[in-house]
């Protein structure tokens, strides 16, 4: 007897969701920060559970006093499409971060601080870096009311384990 083997036709997979992002801020100007404020924002308005770990440079989004000093980086930046020479011109960074916050404000982005508290608001948890932390030489005093916790690096993988970790 001869058997047949019986192939059953299964239609394309179904995409898989993303239920939980985890999203790394490294830098400290305003391109490296308002991406991660984004994503996080859109995450949440799309019931997705987001975390926000800050890490060198990028632990001035959340700091007192500096959030609200956060400027575009002109130096060395491909994006601006400049000779570096000219980022460097005395009052070349001032001048581009104002004009990057109208911008933004036009489409009504809000600045930093505001938004770190919109995110925090939605759900989205807010960490600081321990390492980066402990180097700076800074406590959870230093930061704004916002932050959830200072954090490892290994507690930070656990907190992102079934997650996408984007790094911005």
């Amino acid at each position: 007897m001869t058997q047949m083997l019986e192939h059953t036709q299964t239609g394309p997979a179904e995409p898989k969701t993303i239920e939980k992002v985890a999203i790394v801020v490294s830098k400290g100007s305003l391109e490296g920060i308002y991406p991660a404020l984004i994503m996080a924002n859109g995450a949440r308005m799309e019931g997705i559970e987001a975390d926000l770990f800050f890490t060198f440079f990028g632990l001035d989004a959340i700091r007192k006093g500096r959030n609200e000093k956060i400027k575009v980086a002109t130096v060395g930046n491909p994006g601006m499409h400049l000779p570096t020479w000219l980022g460097a011109i005395p009052g070349f960074s001032a001048i581009a971060t104002r004009m990057m916050q109208r911008q933004m404000e036009k489409i009504d982005i809000p600045p930093i601080p505001e938004f770190i508290e919109l995110v925090a608001d939605s759900g989205v948890q807010l960490y600081a870096c321990k390492a980066t932390v402990d180097m700076f030489g800074l406590t959870m005093d230093d930061f704004v009311p916002q932050v959830d916790n200072i954090i490892s690096v290994g507690e930070f993988y656990e907190k992102a384990a079934g997650g996408e970790i984007v790094f911005t």
